[in-house]
């Protein structure tokens, strides 16, 4: 992906899809859609927001819901704790963990100081902190280069890799399906198309990283006569159990301009595990970095039609410089009637969200918030009209999908193993957040680049 397309400072991303597949997935009701997905060097790590936040401590254990139980991981904690500290020193993690109550405990600390909120947030956070909140700074991944300043998996996972002579990356291929040896406990090929042709790459062992979605349309596509249903699914579990959080942009009218521009640099998780008034889990909020540095309107037309309404005449960017953006994050619960489905070359996302009630309290708690900061801070900051525009992201928007190859140790309720190998195969691992077996209310990115750390940690002492 070149630096241009990459660069998401241009108004022009709120006016066109710039970051979606050319091709079309379906909705259970057979609509098709472009997905929200990157297939380039990097994947969605060139248009992610690049915080990389640890799961809660009780996130990996079983967690009571309004809607049901959040299931146990199997892993606790402490398993994945030393892979998050090397995680956040391999993507340069820039944070501080000493207001967040939340915060489960850390072996060392960040290795870069947290970045500095901007002048408008910075007066947001202290009026929360006046409220009794803890506003946290949120831990980012950057490389500190002005041309280029996230940590994506590019930068910091397969260039340093490809300094090594045995490593070699094939760009522009499309892999099509994994072929076994004739027992079918093995994986012999991996079969891919470059520039029209097909070709079949060998390996001792195969790791598969497509993302939740394509990783499960890609087994289901691989069905042989050892594995009729899609290769690994004799739980007839691949694909089931598709999380992606509930996403939901609440927009903050400002009077006075800012840049625009700025970074996600401040976190709310004082509703994270419920409160007062409802004593389950509601998520995580977190500032969406200056409008004109996302993708909110690109993904959410309720908000600008909202914005033309209270700020008729103003172009978008305008709009952009003349708010804050929040994003309020709760988990989603797995369920194997929300999946991903393979009808001959047609993939289907078969989803209906649930956990609504949290998701909208969630919401409409932050609303009060706001109106509570916009109380306290001088008019000539923010607008006091008590109005906040939000839309939900809809199904194109598979931000933070997970869970559609859960590990476990029984082969019958899960499909990979606790080291991420497929039950029904000796060679095939899945390093993505398939192997979620719930979804938390925090980004999956540093979990699943902790737990790639872990595996390969196994792959070692296997290859040994």
């Amino acid at each position: 992906m070149p630096l241009e397309e990459q660069n998401r400072s241009n108004v022009d991303v709120f006016k066109r899809e710039r970051y979606h597949a050319s091709e079309q997935w379906y909705h259970t009701d057979g609509d098709p859609f472009s997905p929200q997905t990157n297939y380039a060097v990097g994947g969605n790590t060139k248009i992610y927001g690049a915080v990389l936040l640890r799961m809660r401590e009780r996130d990996f254990e079983a967690v009571n819901h309004q809607e049901g139980i959040s299931p146990a991981w199997g892993l606790n904690y402490q398993d994945f704790e030393p892979y998050y500290t090397e995680a956040e020193q391999l993507y340069q993690v820039h944070g501080n963990t000493a207001t967040d109550p939340t915060e489960p405990p850390h072996s060392a600390d960040y290795p870069y100081e947290p970045i500095a909120h901007d002048p408008q947030i910075q007066i947001v956070a202290d009026t929360l902190a006046q409220q009794g909140l803890h506003p946290v700074n949120l831990p980012l991944g950057l490389t500190r280069q002005e041309d280029d300043p996230t940590s994506d998996s590019e930068v910091c996972g397969l260039v340093p890799a490809l300094k090594h002579a045995n490593v070699t990356l094939k760009t522009s291929a499309k892999v099509i399906c994994l072929h076994t040896n004739p027992s079918g406990r093995v994986v012999k090929a991996v079969e891919a198309e470059i520039g029209g042709q097909s070709y079949l790459f060998l390996g001792d062992i195969v790791v598969l990283a497509c993302g939740a979605i394509n990783t499960a349309a890609l087994l289901l596509r691989s069905p042989n006569e050892k594995h009729p249903n899609g290769l690994g699914n004799s739980s007839d579990l691949v694909g089931r159990h598709l999380m992606k959080q509930s996403l939901t942009a609440v927009v903050q009218l400002g009077s006075t301009p800012n840049s625009g521009k700025f970074l996600k640099t401040i976190g709310v998780n004082d509703f994270y595990w419920g409160d007062e008034n409802f004593p389950y889990p509601m998520g995580h909020i977190q500032n969406t970095g200056g409008l004109l540095q996302d993708i909110i309107f690109a993904e959410s037309p309720p908000v600008l039609s909202m914005f033309a309404k209270l700020m008729p005449g103003f172009g978008l960017k305008q709009m952009a410089t003349h708010s804050i953006g929040w994003w309020a994050q709760t988990e989603t619960l797995p369920d194997p009637k929300n999946r991903v489905r393979v009808d001959g070359n047609k993939l289907y996302l078969d989803y209906k969200p649930n956990n609504v009630e949290a998701h909208d309290r969630l919401i409409y708690r932050w609303m009060e918030v706001l109106k509570d900061v916009e109380k306290t801070i001088e008019q000539s900051v923010f607008q006091r009209s008590g109005l906040h525009p939000r839309g939900e992201m809809p199904i194109q928007v598979v931000a933070h999908q997970c869970g559609t190859c859960r590990f476990g140790e029984d082969p019958q309720t899960s499909v990979l193993d606790l080291n991420c190998r497929a039950h029904d195969l000796d060679n095939l691992y899945v390093v993505d957040s398939s192997f979620f077996p719930s979804s938390a209310s925090v980004s999956p990115a540093l979990t699943v680049i902790a737990n790639a750390l872990r595996v390969g940690d196994h792959l070692i002492e296997r290859l040994k």
